[in-house]
């Protein structure tokens, strides 16, 4: 999986990506449709690389340097329909604590200092709800209109470690350096018996 760094947790039918099998990604979905399951677009289709829930990931800790979070922003519209067999659709009443545990999830597979980009049309929730519900303050963020209540936004993330994982990390990085400089003593030292 060292050629697999960035993750597109519900990946969809792939819209928004140029290139729709971009060598370096797991493409992710909990659906899986063929090819003219929407009516009025008889080319798409929804075959993700691995089939996987969003909210409980199989991926270790720490797998990727990008992940891609855009879950469905429609909540609690009938299954079947054209809008719910694209997007997908939340259930009315755990629309906040699967969000929650899906960011929560993507965070936890993104590496430190890796990036991860959350996507959400305020179709049925407005952005300030939905930032509450994932609790972090995304770095920056853009909005596309798609009328003038609505619209799609992209927000970016950067996982940055606190001070102390921070400390840790540079301490565990220096006995890591100090065991394999003694090894190489060891070695030495035997090579020369």
């Amino acid at each position: 999986m060292k050629d697999k760094f960035i993750l597109d947790a519900c990946c969809g039918s792939r819209m928004f990506w140029f290139q729709k099998n971009q060598p370096n990604t797991i493409f992710q979905d909990i659906r899986e449709y063929d090819r003219g399951f929407i009516d009025n677009r008889p080319n798409r289709e929804l075959h993700p690389d691995k089939s996987g829930d969003f909210r409980a990931m199989d991926f270790p800790d720490k797998s990727f340097k990008l992940v891609v979070f855009d879950p469905s922003h429609l909540i609690g519209k009938p299954d079947g329909c054209r809008m719910t067999k694209t997007y997908g659709s939340l259930n009315a009443e755990t629309w906040q604590s699967d969000i929650k545990k899906g960011f929560d999830e993507c965070w936890r597979v993104l590496d430190d200092y890796g990036i991860l980009i959350f996507k959400w049309g305020n179709h049925d929730i407005k952005i300030k709800t939905i930032l509450e519900v994932i609790r972090k303050e995304p770095l920056f963020g853009h909005r596309t209109r798609n009328t003038k209540k609505q619209g799609t936004h992209w927000f970016c993330f950067m996982k940055i470690p606190s001070k102390s994982e921070q400390s840790q990390q540079i301490s565990t990085t220096i006995k890591s350096s100090m065991i394999s400089d003694c090894i190489e003593k060891t070695n030495a030292m035997e090579k020369q018996k």
